[in-house]
């Protein structure tokens, strides 16, 4: 049975030489949610999830709202697996893919084709894998003879589809996104949603941070709102995005 579970799981980032503000502020950028607490003259530590207990089952769709820096980046990188908890225990049963940077594992001095493979890697897919999905693939991005040139001679747009066709092209039990995935051209973008529907349709467990109520309200049959790195409120979408939109 495809399952999350968070037992009293916390995150923190701890800054060494605090004085230096270049080191301080470069780290409390890519730091997420919390308090920021001195532990001596040269440590501070930033709390990015404090105590945070989850179940969530197979069938949830899970939305997470939050104000900047509420810690749902954070709780996104736990349950990818980039972040490794300070304290407590994550316990993930089902194959689970992250679409927080569909870019990773990208080689701009690599063809499209090569990149398809680096990336599908990226994602846990086998060799055998790729090379089943890699005409798909290359039909979804529609780039033609541009696969068989460098990533970096693509426009930015270019490069978004060869991403967005890599990374959605795998069926996995979990997805987890930050923000609905949409880009490129209309044409590219009507496909695009439609393939993101499926992808969502077709995954077990859904964890999707955002701040559009809307979005929420029609892909999530429960939501989270996180408030300085702990839940304030979990419950049906209507009740909680209420609450934190304020009508």
């Amino acid at each position: 049975m495809t399952s999350i579970q968070l037992q009293n799981v916390s995150v923190e980032f701890p800054i060494y030489n605090s004085p230096s503000r270049s080191l301080k502020n470069r780290v409390l950028s890519v730091a997420t949610g919390g308090k920021i607490e001195r532990k001596s003259d040269r440590l501070v530590v930033v709390s990015g999830l404090r105590d945070v207990t989850l179940t969530i089952r197979e069938g949830e769709r899970i939305g997470l709202v939050g104000h900047n820096g509420s810690g749902k980046t954070t709780l996104l990188r736990v349950l990818s697996g980039i972040y490794i908890p300070t304290h407590g225990e994550v316990s993930i049963e089902g194959h689970c893919i992250s679409l927080i940077n569909i870019s990773l594992g990208i080689d701009p001095d690599a063809t499209g084709y090569e990149n398809i493979r680096l990336r599908g890697v990226m994602m846990g897919m086998s060799p055998r894998e790729i090379a089943e999905k890699m005409d798909e693939i290359a039909a979804f991005s529609g780039l033609g003879d541009f696969l068989d040139v460098p990533f970096r001679t693509y426009s930015s747009g270019m490069q978004l589809r060869l991403a967005f066709a890599t990374s959605t092209a795998v069926r996995p039990e979990i997805l987890i996104m930050d923000e609905w995935l949409s880009t490129g051209d209309e044409e590219f973008k009507g496909r695009a949603n439609q393939r993101m529907a499926e992808l969502v349709d077709a995954t077990k467990i859904l964890v999707l941070a955002s701040h559009s109520r809307q979005l929420l309200a029609a892909n999530c049959n429960r939501v989270i709102w996180l408030e300085y790195g702990r839940i304030k409120m979990d419950g049906a979408p209507d009740e909680v995005l209420s609450a934190y939109f304020g009508c």
